[in-house]
Formats: C-alpha cells, sequence, structure tokens
C-alpha cells in the first residue's frame, strides 16, 4: 500500500538535526523509505501548489514546520499504528499524520473479498462431492447386475471398489483442472477493477494470478476430495447390493 506518514518537527529543528532523524527512521524494521524535507523546501513545494506563492512571500516568517515523509513496509494496521506512536515519541516531534480511513475501507474490502472466496470454496467443495457421488451411484446401478455376480463368486468389497475409486480419483482431476482454470481467468476478469478500485485508495494492490503450487494444491484437494466423495458412495451403495 502507499501509505505515508508524516511527523511534523518544531521550527527549532536544524537541518542536521532532522536529517539524523531522518536516518535513525530509515533503520526501523517497518520502514521502507524516509525522506527529509526541510521548512524551505516545504514552503516552496506548498507555493507551488497552492497558488498562493505571492500571499505566503508577504509572511514576515516561514510557517511550515520541517518534516520527514515516512514509507513503511507493507505492515498491518495495527501494526502502523504502532509505528504511527513510536514518531510520536521521537524528540522534537510535534504530531504526526496518518490517515486510516481509507486503510480501513481497503482492510475492509479485502476481508469481504477472502470472505466471499471461503464461501465459494465451500460451495465448490460441496457441489464436487454431491456431483461425484451421484456419478459414482449411477455407474454402480448401471453394473448392479455384474457386482453381484462379483460378489456370488467371492469378490470382496474391495475388488468391487476399486474402480469406482479410481473414477472419483478421475472426475476429482478434472474438477480441479476446470476450476484452475475458471479461477485464473476470473481472477484476470476481475484484476482491473480490483486495481483501478485500489487507485482511488492509494495503493498498489492487484490480484496475483494462480501460482504453480497454488494450482497445484488445488488439483491435490480436488482429487481427495473425489476420491473421498467415490468411496462414501461405494460404501453406502455397496451394502445394498448383497448378493441374493
Amino acid at each position: 500500500m502507499n501509505v505515508k506518514l508524516t511527523p511534523h518537527f518544531n521550527h527549532h529543528i536544524t537541518v542536521l538535526c532532522g536529517e539524523l532523524l531522518r536516518d535513525k527512521i530509515a533503520e526501523h524494521e517497518h520502514v521502507a523509505e524516509a525522506q527529509w524535507i526541510s521548512r524551505e523546501q516545504a514552503l516552496a513545494e506548498f507555493q507551488e501548489h497552492s497558488g498562493l506563492g505571492e500571499a505566503l512571500r508577504e509572511l514576515p516568517d516561514n510557517p511550515l514546520p520541517g518534516s520527514i515523509l515516512v514509507t513503511p513496509e507493507m505492515i498491518d494496521k495495527d501494526t502502523l499504528v504502532a509505528l504511527l506512536d513510536e514518531l510520536k515519541n521521537m524528540p522534537k516531534v510535534e504530531q504526526a499524520q496518518l490517515d486510516l480511513m481509507w486503510i480501513e475501507r481497503l482492510a475492509a474490502i479485502l476481508q469481504m473479498g477472502d470472505h466471499f472466496i471461503f464461501a465459494l470454496s465451500v460451495l465448490l467443495i460441496a457441489a464436487l462431492l454431491l456431483v461425484v457421488g451421484n456419478t459414482i451411484r449411477l455407474h454402480i446401478e448401471n453394473r448392479r447386475v455384474e457386482i453381484e455376480v462379483i460378489k456370488l463368486v467371492g469378490g470382496t468389497d474391495g475388488y468391487v471398489r476399486r474402480p469406482f475409486l479410481y473414477m472419483g480419483v478421475l472426475y476429482g482431476l478434472a474438477g480441479g483442472v476446470l476450476a484452475w482454470l475458471l479461477l485464473a481467468f476470473g481472477l484476470e476478469w476481475l484484476n482491473a477493477s480490483v486495481v483501478q478500485l485500489a487507485q482511488l485508495y492509494g495503493s498498489e494492490f492487484s490480484l496475483s494470478g494462480v501460482s504453480l503450487e497454488d494450482g497445484f494444491s488445488l488439483l491435490l484437494g480436488a482429487v481427495l476430495l473425489g476420491y473421498i466423495a467415490a468411496w462414501l458412495a461405494v460404501a453406502r451403495h455397496l451394502r445394498e447390493l448383497l448378493p441374493r
């Protein structure tokens, strides 16, 4: 996030002292960059952007304080507030500013996205279990006579179950590949809107694509779900196919 913290110093701080404090802040573990802005530099920038150059030149003294523009690392809100408190307690600091409102809004939006993804994942898991279970059930019904004959001649439940478990694994793998593709295209489609929204809050946040590690984890999870769904379906229906 493009977050900035700005500690403002009293008017008695010297340039040397300000630069020393800047170097000290830059060494902080949660600070990515620190830039010293002298009173003269602050006045020049304010004159350039405010359009009040003539009025400011009439003032007997420069009213703007020296400050340090602090860019923190990618940290959470609580750590950011703790860093702000540290800056406030530094010597010669009169006040330190941080606009938390947009940070909280963006964090709420991202949290809502996490909840949506979690809910969608639960629905997809339930759908995969139902689809694989019902598909295996239909295959068992279609091979009912064959299974009964196998059991009559001494075939074990494990022997009967094995091909259906393989089938469940294949269905799970196919579902995982489809989910990977849909997720990749969905993230790519949403990314432009997310980037535009984040820029409104001064952030460089964007959605990353599905990594190979995440993709293979998705496939493994889908295969396991397919196996479990097939096992449950076969275990249930084999009890109904007792040899007559």
